[in-house]
């Protein structure tokens, strides 16, 4: 069983999330419910749960001050959150679950499938102090990204990133220290991630760092050759913002 604690301001949220979980979620036992800041921290520290659903907005502070308040502490975690824009980039920055309020059901059950495929793992929180460095920043000039790599978590900066490849449900990243990355998100994930003054999704499988194309050929429908020596393709239908971004450069 997964001892789980829900940590929630509004009470009606607390018990609806606790109730979705008893009756969908047979592996999950819920060990508490805590309503602030200062409930969550006693009873992480008394419970030791394996998996925490937690809050971003509370009375007394955020979820991510309870974070910097048990770091010493280690269990999965899965944010819920209303529509703070900022946070949720931070988030996915990081590599961390969560989930939009009002929680849908398979959106939960998904997150939940995510702790159990993991649960035989001790829970590495790394990603979470990066996500609480990220949220100490005023802007979202994020200079760093959390990939997760099977059971661990890679921080790369953005800059060294030449190129990513769709694989399936899966990404390949290509750094400048030549090392190839496998990571479970998809290519539209990133895509959507990273920052578009630099990346453009140029073939329906490749998603390159304009910063490291070195030339554009123009045989076929043109093709980009990266700093790694790779030869991309460049798809008819993106050639002209390809073009504009590499002009631009």
């Amino acid at each position: 069983m997964i001892k789980t604690l829900i940590i929630e301001d509004e009470a009606k949220s607390r018990q609806m999330l606790a109730a979705m979980l008893e009756r969908n979620c047979p592996e999950i036992t819920i060990a508490g419910l805590a309503k602030d800041v200062k409930e969550g921290v006693a009873l992480i520290k008394e419970l030791q749960p394996d998996l925490v659903f937690l809050d971003i907005s509370m009375p007394d502070g955020s979820g991510f001050d309870l974070l910097e308040q048990v770091s010493g502490h280690k269990f999965e975690l899965i944010f819920a959150t209303a529509s703070d824009q900022h946070a949720i980039r931070a988030i996915k920055y990081s590599a961390c679950d969560y989930l939009l309020k009002p929680i849908d059901m398979d959106e939960l059950k998904s997150a939940v499938n995510k702790v159990l495929n993991k649960k035989k793992s001790v829970p590495s929180m790394e990603n979470l102090q990066f996500l609480i460095q990220h949220l100490k920043r005023a802007d979202e000039n994020f200079q760093k990204i959390t990939l997760p790599t099977g059971n661990a978590y890679e921080i790369v900066n953005i800059k060294d990133i030449i190129r990513c490849e769709a694989d399936g449900s899966y990404t390949n990243f290509y750094l400048a220290d030549k090392r190839k990355l496998m990571i479970s998100f998809g290519l539209k994930h990133y895509e959507e991630l990273l920052p578009e003054s630099d990346f453009i999704r140029v073939h329906h499988h490749h998603l390159i760092n304009m910063n490291h194309v070195l030339r554009f050929l123009k045989e076929d429908g043109g093709y980009a050759i990266m700093s790694d020596g790779s030869k991309i393709e460049i798809s008819r239908r993106k050639k002209e913002a390809f073009m504009d971004k590499l002009n631009k450069g």
